[in-house]
């Protein structure tokens, strides 16, 4: 079952962002710990697919979902 609202959006205040520190500034995940073992299980998805690579880049429009809760980077 997919969530059909639309993802809330978290501004960076930058141009650059990893998606283990997004994880975090967006609050899905309150610790290093929890989003490397989030990332490593597949629990989180970027634009609709799963992503194992906490080192990846985000950019501004990329929809992240984790737990039932999507969030989209802006600037």
């Amino acid at each position: 079952m997919t969530n059909s609202a639309p993802p809330d959006d978290v501004p960076i205040g930058g141009e650059v962002i990893r998606l283990g520190q997004f994880l975090k500034f967006a609050g899905l995940l309150d610790s290093g710990g929890d989003v490397k073992e989030a990332i490593a299980n597949g629990y989180v998805a970027v634009n609709g697919e799963v992503d194992r690579r906490r080192g990846r880049q985000l950019q501004f429009g990329d929809v992240v979902s984790f737990d039932g809760r999507r969030v989209r980077v802006c600037p």
